[in-house]
């Protein structure tokens, strides 16, 4: 967060990590929304993420407890003749609480129709 402020700029939205697929095995990026352009000279990468069609799930709770959720969104898409593409997001709404019970997680997952 200190690389924001000393570039001027502040978070404009929640938190969110998104993962994608190397040859190395996944990769987790850790990701603020700012009002930056990506190819600003920044002190740290900025990019649009893709829009995606996706289900969407609310998990409340610690995130090692997310399992319960992924597995209800699985059946979700299996039932409703989609199938899943890519990696899921995590935007986490509200981190606040120190109480982890208390989070708020909306889980997006990449689907197209079968």
């Amino acid at each position: 967060m200190g690389l924001f402020e000393a570039a001027g700029t502040t978070p404009v939205g929640p938190n969110i990590a998104y993962y994608e697929d190397s040859p190395d095995g996944i990769v987790v990026h850790a990701a603020v929304p700012v009002n930056a352009t990506p190819g600003d000279d920044q002190p740290f990468a900025v990019v649009d993420l893709p829009a995606i069609e996706a289900a969407t799930a609310i998990h409340r709770g610690p995130m090692d407890n997310v399992l319960g959720t992924l597995d209800a969104m699985a059946r979700w898409i299996e039932e409703n003749g989609y199938r899943t593409v890519g990696l899921h997001r995590e935007v986490y709404l509200d981190t606040t609480a120190g109480d982890q019970s208390d989070w708020v997680t909306e889980i997006q997952e990449p689907i197209v129709r079968r």
